[in-house]
């Protein structure tokens, strides 16, 4: 039986975590602090799961530098439980400002703005999603789900990638050829939001930065933007302040299954209408379990949370700022840039045998996803089953493109990166 320091593991995710964690996280399993109870099973509405609450979210604004006009929020339903909460809570806060600029065209009729808010949302009401690789596609799809009873082509495609690269992904195209919904066109009101994921797992796709045209503008014309960053988080610094929404599935970067992370700038928590109004309008209000403002009011413990989970994520937190110190976030921005650059150098220099699949302005530093031999699926097993017996494992890549992809999260050491690289040139060799 092979041991943790045998094993090098570089599964898209759920992720390994580091060896000390895992140690930790099973002293606390079994017998938290010496309390008789592991964190499993203690109460959320205790002393003790507040103050991990507090610990973890205190944890995370000194790493991220988050602002204090920002709420830090647990929820469940990973990723995928924030594409629908993303349209649920956002489209209210886009409603609520076509009902203040109604009432001050109306005056006090409420019939009226009714009314025009109804039919502002049929003429006006759109959704600006970029699509760049599985998971931004699957977010759209969602999205168009939850609103077909309001309309057709609500959800805005402004970006598909697939489109410039010969129908697969594996580009981001230049920021002049995308079709962000145009306030000036559009009765002068931008979309809800703009939606992006900003790594995407499946393709091996990242966005090297924040998208200068996403730069945020004061006003109607806001650019409300909305990031998945599941895949990436804690990996590079990130100016929160540019963006309304930022979530992340716990499972890659920041612990464990089971919890799902958002970041929501304060005013998207209030400056929304009454659900009466939402109704009169046609429009839903999000069901309890995704409403932001109602899991902000309750420390995000309206239901039974996962506390176990939350402290392993406190841990990792923890963890890496005893790494990285005063350097917070960009420490370990460093040492994942550094890690990406040894894996993409060792594929580039033997690319006889490795092909790359994203483009170099897109190429992933969290998830390297490359062929063998052109996509020959017999040099491609025979690579991976030589690699599974020398204990690399989680590299095969996603079933629905397959290949080889090297997810290269925060709990991969150097070290183990430069063993597969050295494992890299041996095989090409031959």
């Amino acid at each position: 039986m092979p041991t943790r320091e045998q094993i090098a593991y570089f599964g898209a995710g759920p992720s390994g975590l580091p060896t000390h964690v895992a140690a930790a996280g099973s002293q606390a399993f079994f017998n938290y602090e010496e309390s008789g109870l592991g964190l499993a099973e203690i109460s959320h509405r205790s002393t003790t799961a507040n103050q991990i609450l507090a610990d973890t979210k205190a944890a995370l604004t000194s790493f991220l530098d988050i602002p204090d006009n920002y709420e830090i929020l647990f929820l469940h339903g990973g990723g995928s439980g924030e594409f629908s909460a993303v349209v649920y809570n956002l489209i209210p806060v886009w409603v609520e400002k076509r009902r203040k600029q109604a009432e001050q065209e109306l005056g006090g009729d409420k019939s009226a703005i009714v009314r025009r808010v109804r039919e502002d949302i049929q003429k006006y009401l759109r959704l600006d999603y970029l699509v760049t690789g599985s998971w931004s596609l699957k977010a759209s799809q969602e999205a168009a789900q939850l609103l077909a009873p309001l309309g057709e082509n609500l959800v805005n495609v402004a970006l598909d990638a697939r489109e410039s690269n010969e129908g697969a992904f594996g580009t981001i195209p230049s920021e002049d050829t995308w079709r962000l919904t145009n306030s000036q066109k559009n009765g002068t009101c931008g979309s809800a939001f703009i939606y992006y994921c900003d790594n995407e797992t499946v393709d091996g796709v990242e966005f090297p930065s924040f998208p200068n045209i996403l730069e945020t503008k004061v006003g109607r014309d806001e650019r409300l933007v909305v990031a998945d960053m599941s895949s990436n988080i804690l990996s590079r610094r990130v100016d929160v302040s540019k963006y309304g929404v930022i979530f992340a599935g716990a499972q890659k970067n920041l612990g464990i299954t089971d919890t799902t992370l958002a970041v929501v700038r304060k005013d998207l928590l209030t400056e929304v209408p009454p659900t009466s109004f939402l109704h009169a309008v046609g429009v839903w209000s999000p069901p309890t379990i995704l409403n932001w403002p109602v899991i902000a009011k309750n420390n995000s413990l309206y239901n039974t949370m996962p506390i176990y989970s939350i402290w392993i994520s406190k841990v990792v937190i923890d963890s890496l700022v005893a790494s990285h110190g005063t350097a917070k976030v960009g420490g370990q921005e460093t040492l994942a840039n550094e890690k990406a650059a040894l894996l993409y150098r060792v594929l580039d220099d033997n690319a006889t045998v490795y092909q790359v699949v994203p483009h170099h302005n897109a190429r992933s530093r969290m998830n390297i996803c490359f062929r063998v031999r052109g996509g020959d699926l017999a040099a491609e097993k025979a690579f991976l089953d030589e690699a599974k017996a020398l204990g690399f494992l989680g590299l095969p890549g996603h079933r629905s493109v397959k290949g080889v992809r090297i997810s290269n999260y925060n709990s991969v050491p150097m070290a183990n990166i430069q063993r597969l690289a050295e494992y890299l040139i041996t095989f090409a060799k031959r």
